[in-house]
């Protein structure tokens, strides 16, 4: 094999011969990981915008007050979740983005194809996003260098900055 030259290589005419095979993802290096204050940005816009209206419809609507919320709280949380859970999930199937992560331009994408997740991927990660958020397995995204969560990592799942336009 014929020795690269610079030149070429730098203006495209041959490929470099890659010496050491990549440990992530291609879009991983390729995209910037969201940082820890956009995302605890997008969740609180995101609990707002679609919590509260669901929690308002429960208690006062479903259970009469907060006493009756009271009553049945394990019941009342099952009606507040599962809503949420199905409407992020359609939010990041459709689009890559729930209301809190398109205003602070961050995007949920596929780690393999660069792609928004599939439906089933969605759920995946929104089911387990509550399992991560009670048993505080997100503490992880800490000690990561891309910031990657539990839920995220099993769900085959990354959260990017979009490009800057």
């Amino acid at each position: 094999m014929a020795k690269q030259r610079f030149r070429d290589v730098k203006q495209g005419r041959i490929r470099p011969v890659e010496t050491k095979k990549r440990k992530r993802s291609s879009l991983a290096q390729d995209g910037l990981p969201a940082t820890l204050g956009q995302r605890f940005k997008a969740f609180i816009t995101d609990s707002f915008m679609i919590l509260m209206p669901l929690m308002y419809i429960v208690f006062y609507l479903v259970f009469d007050g907060r006493e009756g919320f009271a009553q049945h709280k394990l019941l009342g949380w099952l009606y507040i979740l599962i809503p949420y859970i199905i409407i992020t999930a359609l939010f990041l199937a459709k689009s890559g983005q729930t209301p809190g992560m398109r205003a602070y331009e961050i995007r949920t994408v596929d780690c393999h194809s660069g792609k928004p997740p599939s439906i089933g991927a969605s759920l995946l990660r929104q089911l387990l996003g509550v399992w991560d958020f009670f048993f505080f397995t997100w503490i992880l995204q800490f000690f990561r260098r891309d910031h990657r969560t539990l839920h995220e990592i099993l769900s085959g799942t990354c959260l990017l900055q979009e490009p800057s336009r």
